[in-house]
């Protein structure tokens, strides 16, 4: 007799990619300064530990916070007792301000229409189950987020199909790529319900221009179907720029309040912008009544717990603290960014110019035997294995071009990315080509930026992925 379901003896849940596999290997044998120095180092996991210093001060000067206490008096009790799954009033509207904050105040978000669920996770499957029948299909733009082949397929029965972007335009989005998706859609007989897209991307680490975001409103627009735009990334903005949101679009283009603004909704989520992936709170804001109704029901089977929701109510509610600490987590990103940066040009490997996430998205396409996607996983387990840096292979985030990775920079100290850089440093002087090109990495490096034509990385204009004010 079958002991265990289809459903969760499948391989929808994507456990197999190369992207869970680096994390087991990893979790075999996990670096440690101390106690194990030549262990492998995580550069896999998206996690920002950054500002964990600034969260901790904040706790220890409100205590009562932490403590479950409302002016001193303990309410562990009421906190403890059954919760409404609606969520606390005061935290929503806590979450909503600062949603607002991160958007520069140029947007407002109702409490009201804010559905909480345990993480983005959860909240983008939630979505797939309101908007989408088993077999509907939505639109992602390659390359995207692993774990998407989990969270909006495993369980809903929903289809993804691949917006192709390319790196001849920083993978930018495009009218042809949009419309050539939809077209393939249909010819694999799937109804397309939607577009998702993650702004700023993960794993590009680039926010999305006003251009896109104003072609993918149009585009949903003409087909008359949703947009979702998963946001969790966007208070990670360490360029100059602000932060462009679909929310911003809809106000831009007077569509507030218009069946559009009913088909756009937003994923949010404080695992990224404040390095609490642990406590899963996520979100799901919609200007549709229907939507909020059937996502608060289903918010059933993944709701935020009580004393997290009061704890991050107080923290957000402090505007000095958000204010502070929105300013220093960029700045600190920045910094990170630029020392992983270097340390990759000192060793003769570029990538796509970035404003925003917490990674990378790594060109090691002359280190590939071939330009095949064997040769990049041959290229990966050499980097998990003998190097013992868990990188993601660009294949498991489905890019379309062989020998891309995503390289995360956050979630470890100063001196451990030094010495990952160091490692692959090394590895790649070690290769044949590594040894050709670490002869002239610098100058070449130069000499690329000095060009107007050159590499793609440097030929499209860093303009096309700023947004521009218009």
């Amino acid at each position: 007799m079958k002991q265990l379901s289809t459903k969760v003896t499948s391989n929808g849940h994507g456990q197999d990619s190369s992207y869970f596999l680096g994390w087991e290997e990893y979790e075999k044998n996990p670096y440690d300064e101390i106690k194990n120095p030549n262990g492998m180092i995580q550069m896999g996991l998206a996690e920002n530990q950054l500002c964990f210093d600034l969260i901790e001060s904040w706790l220890a000067k409100n205590p009562d916070a932490a403590s479950l206490k409302r002016n001193g008096q303990s309410i562990f009790k009421e906190l403890a007792l059954f919760q409404d799954y609606h969520g606390m009033p005061e935290f929503k509207k806590a979450m909503a301000e600062f949603m607002e904050e991160i958007r520069g105040n140029r947007v407002t978000f109702n409490p009201k229409k804010i559905v909480l669920a345990a993480g983005s996770t959860s909240a983008n499957e939630t979505l797939m189950f309101c908007l989408a029948e088993p077999g509907d299909a939505f639109l992602l733009p390659t390359p995207y987020y692993p774990g998407f082949d989990r969270d909006l397929k495993w369980r809903t029965g929903a289809e993804i199909v691949p917006i192709h972007c390319s790196s001849s335009n920083g993978f930018q989005i495009t009218e042809s790529a949009l419309q050539q998706a939809y077209q393939q859609a249909h010819k694999l007989g799937l109804k397309v319900k939607g577009v998702l897209v993650t702004n700023p991307s993960n794993p590009l680490g680039t926010a999305l221009t006003r251009r896109e975001l104003n072609l993918l409103v149009d585009f949903i627009t003409s087909k008359n179907i949703h947009l979702i735009s998963d946001e969790i990334y966007s208070g990670t903005m360490f360029g100059f720029e602000q932060f462009i949101s679909v929310m911003d679009v809809l106000k831009d283009k007077k569509l507030e309040n218009t069946d559009v603004s009913k088909r756009v909704h937003v994923v949010y989520s404080l695992s990224k912008d404040l390095g609490l992936p642990g406590f899963r709170v996520g979100a799901i804001y919609s200007n549709d009544d229907m939507i909020v109704s059937a996502a608060t029901k289903m918010s059933s089977f993944g709701l935020v717990s009580s004393q997290t929701q009061y704890l991050l109510s107080a923290l957000l509610s402090d505007k000095k603290f958000t204010s502070q600490y929105l300013e220093e987590n960029q700045k600190r990103l920045k910094s990170r960014q630029k020392r992983l940066v270097s340390g990759l040009e000192s060793a003769g490997i570029t990538c796509l110019r970035s404003n925003a996430g917490l990674f990378c998205w790594v060109d090691m396409r002359h280190l590939l035997d071939t330009n095949t996607f064997e040769a990049e996983l041959d290229l990966w387990k050499k980097i998990v294995y003998n190097v013992k840096l868990n990188i993601s292979p660009g294949s498991s985030c489905h890019c379309t071009e062989p020998g891309w990775f995503r390289v995360c920079f956050a979630n470890m100290s100063e001196d451990t990315l030094d010495l990952a850089l160091k490692r692959l440093k090394t590895f790649v002087e070690s290769t044949d080509c590594g040894r050709m090109i670490s002869r002239s990495s610098h100058e070449r490096l130069k000499s690329l930026r000095k060009k107007t034509v050159s590499n793609w990385v440097f030929r499209v204009s860093w303009s096309d992925r700023v947004p521009d004010e218009r």
